[in-house]
């Protein structure tokens, strides 16, 4: 009999694996990717793929957990803490490639799929999370953690996969356990609402011009770019249509000299997911604060801002507040002194009304350009996409030796994206590098990131090398000129790479301790905007797309000179939505009456935020906060500031803006290790200190 039962289980296996390898041959999710470095095929998976995918990848991810609980040996630190590390796998693998579609490619059969797949992935993870045998395996080795001989880095992510199951609600009873699935589950499918409206709103948006004269002002390369727009569609062939992408509306606003379309695009970008229609978040919103009140006061918090900040450098809110507190008198001074020339300039050309938002950037571009004599179309001929691109991988290399080359005939997560390899100063491989730059209105999330394929870890003694991804809505070429970047979009171009040199040169065994903490995140990518617009790297870079020509030393000091101009009005913008984030958070609970839009202008209001200046982001369109990312952390981007500021000046003060110790610390206390400990440890390694406030002033010119 035993026999006989044997027999059938092997032909009942061989007919699964058979299935399963048919099934594996006909998706190309679920078969072995023999691709030049392993890079997803992209343009072999189809539409259709995911949902079996994902389920199939959900189905073995439940198996292995339940082979780690049902496991009769006793728990250990490589049969329960590794097992479940290495857990997952199919599900990584397939994640990324589907959260890449739906950012940098999405049309409504994507949207509507990303709505089923929200659900189930989040019920999926809420059943692992809150699992009583497996968090039981955990916490017997947790306890005896001290007898187990464990490395540091074991030890961390022993800690830290204990801590995540505790801060997940694995101590819950059973009742609370179930009403914390359904309020993650309920959040989980708002935060994609939430983005999905966003996309869809400023997608929606068309300032369509048709009297040449409305144009004035405006660069021959935004006005072709207007036209290629408008030519898109029948409806508006011959006229010329702006967006509320970034590289469309940010340009309008500094050069158009018609002041009322300057009012109806600003207007249009700030009223976003707030005009009582289909698209509105207004609501999401109230039920999104809600529901994390009742998540965070289930865990034992006071708000929701308490439970995420205790994991991260900051600890507590009041941290956040005297940071940002600290901040907002200077920045709110120095913007009120930006004003102030404005209204001057302005009054000289004869307006002498009260200037609002819309005016904003249009007469700070007037004044830089009267202070200094400089303006963005003077700047953009010496920065060339390709040339500053060429001047972040000569910056890395500088740094820290390795090198970037293109690789062609790989597969490309769109046709715009670029490959390239990153390699070690002795040709050891690292990882790949994607780039995809431009803006696609209608398809693109707004906005500028670093994400990845593949995360750097240790398979079987051996690293495995990350596939890592840039992503911008930056100016794309138009006609026969390239695309000639703002200083703004360098700086970010600049930022991005940061984030993409922490996971190329990441090195650590375990993916529990991959990830830096939020506000300890942004330190790899703001240090590099120091290097952007120093002299010596300039000239490296900064040649005239026509001529060849390196930027003129007139032009760097007149960079150099007015760089700490405007950061009145860009550090209180940033402030302002950094407090509108804490603000959100800390409710305690939501009143019948809350109204999103009035807490808002409380907020903004009793801190004496100028009507001129709106918060970076608004609460409808708050992307970093409403769906997910950076809840109760916006502020992140100052906290690593003070950070970045600091250890740049490290390198400052050696005299050397390369210095190779430097870079060599830098590189091994900070971006290899990454969640291998506290983040003010590994500074404190780093640095020698923990850092002080003073250089962020001196750097931002506020002090």
């Amino acid at each position: 009999m035993k026999k006989l039962l044997i027999t059938l289980f092997a032909a009942g296996l061989l007919f699964t694996l058979s299935c399963e390898q048919k099934d594996s041959n006909m998706n190309p999710l679920l078969s072995e990717w023999n691709t030049p470095f392993g890079i997803p095929p992209f343009e072999d998976i189809k539409l259709e793929h995911y949902m079996p995918a994902y389920l199939k990848a959900m189905e073995i991810h439940k198996a292995e957990i339940d082979s780690i609980v049902n496991n009769s040996e006793e728990p250990t630190f490589e049969n329960t803490i590794v097992a479940y590390d290495n857990s997952g796998s199919l599900l990584d693998k397939i994640t990324p490639v589907f959260s890449s579609l739906n950012s940098v490619n999405s049309n409504k059969e994507v949207m509507a799929l990303a709505k089923e797949l929200s659900p189930l992935t989040s019920r999926h993870y809420n059943d692992i999370s809150l699992n009583d045998k497996l968090f039981a395996r955990i916490k017997v080795v947790f306890l005896k953690k001290d007898s187990l001989n464990l490395s540091e880095e074991q030890m961390r992510l022993l800690t830290e996969m204990y801590k995540g199951f505790e801060r997940s609600g694995a101590n819950l009873s059973e009742e609370k356990k179930q009403e914390l699935k359904k309020i993650n589950e309920e959040i989980s499918n708002l935060h994609l609402a939430f983005g999905q409206n966003l996309l869809s709103e400023t997608n929606n948006f068309k300032l369509i011009i048709e009297k040449e004269e409305d144009l004035a002002g405006l660069s021959p390369a935004l006005i072709a770019a207007a036209s290629q727009r408008a030519s898109a569609d029948s409806s508006t062939a011959g006229k010329w249509v702006f967006g509320l992408d970034n590289p469309s509306v940010m340009p309008f606003l500094q050069q158009a000299a018609n002041r009322e379309l300057r009012r109806q695009i600003l207007e249009g970008y700030l009223n976003r997911c707030n005009n009582n229609n289909e698209f509105d978040n207004k609501e999401i919103i109230t039920k999104i604060l809600d529901l994390k009140i009742k998540r965070a006061a289930l865990l034992g918090y006071d708000n929701f801002a308490s439970y995420q900040l205790e994991d991260r450098m900051a600890k507590k809110p009041e941290a956040v507040y005297d940071l940002l507190d600290r901040l907002w008198k200077p920045a709110l001074l120095s913007a009120k002194a930006e004003l102030s020339d404005m209204k001057a300039l302005a009054a000289q050309e004869g307006f002498t009304d009260e200037l609002q938002a819309w005016d904003w950037r249009y007469y700070f571009e007037k004044s830089l350009s009267k202070k200094f004599n400089l303006s963005d179309s003077q700047l953009r001929p010496y920065f060339k996409l390709e040339n500053v691109r060429e001047g972040i991988f000569y910056v890395a290399n500088q740094l820290y030796g390795i090198t970037f080359s293109q690789v062609d005939n790989v597969p490309l997560p769109h046709p715009e994206a670029l490959a390239f390899e990153c390699k070690e100063a002795d040709g050891t491989h690292l990882g790949i590098l994607f780039m995809d730059m431009f803006a696609r209105p209608g398809a693109k999330r707004g906005g500028a990131w670093c994400t990845g394929y593949r995360s750097q870890t240790y398979k079987n003694g051996e690293r495995v090398a990350p596939l890592v991804s840039i992503v911008g809505n930056f100016t794309r070429p138009v006609g026969e000129d390239p695309a000639l970047l703002s200083i703004d979009e360098t700086e970010t171009m600049f930022h991005e790479f940061g984030h993409a040199l922490a996971s190329l040169l990441k090195n650590v065994h375990y993916y529990g301790v991959g990830g830096m903490t939020r506000d300890f995140v942004e330190l790899p990518s703001q240090i590099m905007e120091h290097w952007a617009f120093e002299p010596q790297v300039l000239k490296v870079y900064a040649k005239h797309y026509k001529t060849s020509e390196v930027i003129p030393q007139e032009l760097v000091d007149k960079i150099v000179n007015s760089g700490k101009y405007g950061q009145g009005f860009a550090t209180t913008e940033y402030l302002a939505a950094s407090l509108l984030d804490m603000d959100f958070h800390s409710l305690k609970e939501i009143p019948a009456d809350f109204d999103v839009l009035k807490f808002e202008k409380t907020v903004l209001d009793k801190r004496g935020l100028l009507s001129q200046i709106p918060p970076r982001y608004r609460s409808t369109y708050f992307n970093h906060i409403f769906t997910g990312g950076y809840t109760a952390g916006y502020y992140s981007y100052i906290w690593a500031e003070v950070l970045d500021s600091d250890a740049y000046q490290a390198f400052e003060e050696t005299g050397d803006i390369f210095n190779k110790e430097v870079a060599s610390r830098f590189r091994n206390e900070v971006l290899a290790r990454a969640g291998q400990d506290e983040a003010m440890n590994l500074y404190v390694n780093f640095r020698g200190k923990e850092p002080g406030i003073e250089p962020l002033l001196k750097n931002r010119g506020l002090k």
